[in-house]
């Protein structure tokens, strides 16, 4: 998509020493330029931007609030944050305390017209339906992208990812942070070497939505936008509704419009032990049973059978994710009292049971030891990001080879959940449901007039 021009406005402030220079009403408006000499006609990067030895990562946010928040402080420990932007004034004026030296904007295509040359990274935290645009972007000017999960909205979306990463060269890294962990990069080693024998099934929970945010609801009235919103940005490419409470900052996740439901909050980080430990892929059918819903908001549970069939030394197996509170069977781990969120992989010589979404720790059911395994460890989520952004290796949770393709598996059964009972074969290379068109709109989305990948 063309990008459009940058808004006229601007603010005559001296190159780093924006925050001088900016009124109150200034922050909390926020400025489509905040700085001058940004070299508006300089041409788009044509592969990636690292720094030269010695220099620091030029940081682009957006999103400042929530997670947003805690992914700015954990960049500015690898360089310098150089451009905040958030469509939420007071979140962005905070950003812009913390920050003052970056520049300020309420609009992230206007953000990377204007920084042109300017960012080396960016660190995406916004909204589901913002994901895949707001990442294209950055990745068509070079620049290394990290994004939040469950790293886009739809299947389209994250194909599509995956193909500008590896067209462009950039480091990309989707913030499913425990991928980080040791603990769970061994055991997904043990049951990749086959120490446990071939898995058989494999049940994944989550207890997402309950008391979170509402799923299984109408849409709620209208209301007035908040002084400090742009809601109109905040929709972005989705169809123009009204404004109504609940929406933002958070309760989103549970409308099919802006998020991804349960399994898309915490399915990148529940499936990601067995996803690293099968190289999971597509399956061959999803099946889901739920409590029924308006196609408006996500349904208040949900299970979802996956079938994975035979690939090369690996058994076909089934996979079933439950949210909302529903739970695996308890005589899969009998000693065990599954709490909110958890993972139980059952192989032929042993059951493996983690008790969170932390993939930190690992029991044996009826006992057991696990036995140590050599494997490369992370220097830090984040960290790991940074070091492939200044010319180090690719993070492990990149965009082509495994935040992509797992975005894709837990996104495919968000289709199931949709359809709520029939048996949905998938063709992966095409791209669609076997035999109809009905689901295409949720693999591959329309965009409204100004945004698109």
């Amino acid at each position: 998509m063309g990008i459009p021009a940058v808004k006229s406005q601007r603010y005559n402030c001296a190159q780093g020493n924006m925050a001088n220079e900016l009124s109150r009403r200034d922050v909390l408006r926020g400025s489509a330029v905040a700085v001058a000499g940004l070299a508006m006609g300089s041409a788009f990067a044509e592969g990636a931007q690292t720094p030269e030895p010695g220099k620091r990562l030029r940081f682009g946010i957006i999103g400042c609030g929530g997670k947003g928040e805690s992914g700015m402080s954990e960049a500015a420990k690898h360089g310098d944050i150089v451009a905040i932007c958030d469509v939420d004034a007071t979140a962005r004026a905070k950003g812009m305390m913390t920050h003052p030296k970056a520049s300020s904007f309420d609009d992230y295509r206007f953000m990377f017209e204007a920084m042109r040359g300017k960012l080396d990274a960016v660190v995406i935290s916004i909204p589901d339906h913002h994901h895949g645009i707001a990442s294209a972007l950055a990745m068509r000017q070079g620049i290394h992208t990290y994004c939040e999960k469950p790293l886009c909205r739809t299947i389209w979306e994250a194909r599509q990812l995956a193909k500008i990463a590896r067209e462009k060269k950039v480091m990309t890294q989707m913030g499913n942070n425990s991928t980080e962990s040791t603990p769970m990069r061994k055991m997904a080693a043990l049951i990749k070497s086959g120490h446990f024998g071939a898995v058989k099934e494999i049940h994944l929970w989550t207890n997402r939505a309950s008391g979170m945010w509402p799923q299984g609801v109408d849409r709620p009235a209208p209301s007035e936008v908040p002084k400090e919103l742009d809601w109109d940005l905040w929709v972005g490419p989705r169809p123009e509704r009204p404004y109504a409470k609940g929406y933002h900052p958070f309760v989103w996740r549970g409308f099919w419009d802006f998020g991804t439901g349960a399994l898309g909050d915490m399915g990148c980080h529940i499936f990601n032990m067995p996803h690293m430990a099968l190289d999971l892929g597509s399956p061959i059918a999803v099946q889901a049973k739920t409590s029924g819903h308006n196609k408006e908001t996500f349904p208040a549970w949900a299970i979802v059978s996956y079938e994975y069939p035979k690939v090369g030394d690996r058994p076909e197996f089934k996979l079933t994710w439950y949210d909302g509170g529903r739970k695996p069977d308890p005589d899969l781990a009998p000693e065990f009292a599954y709490p909110g969120n958890g993972v139980i992989v059952v192989c032929e010589k042993a059951t493996i049971y983690s008790p969170n979404e932390s993939n930190r720790e690992y029991h044996i059911v009826g006992g057991g030891t696990i036995p140590d395994i050599a494997v490369d460890e992370s220097p830090g989520h984040m960290a790991e990001f940074a070091r492939a952004a200044m010319g180090g290796k690719p993070a492990v949770s990149n965009f082509p080879n495994y935040a992509g393709p797992l975005a894709e598996a837990v996104l495919l059964g968000n289709l199931a959940i949709w359809a709520d009972g029939p048996r949905l074969e998938w063709d992966a290379k095409k791209m669609q449901v076997k035999g109809t068109n009905e689901y295409d709109s949720l693999i591959r989305p329309a965009y409204r007039k100004g945004y698109g990948i």
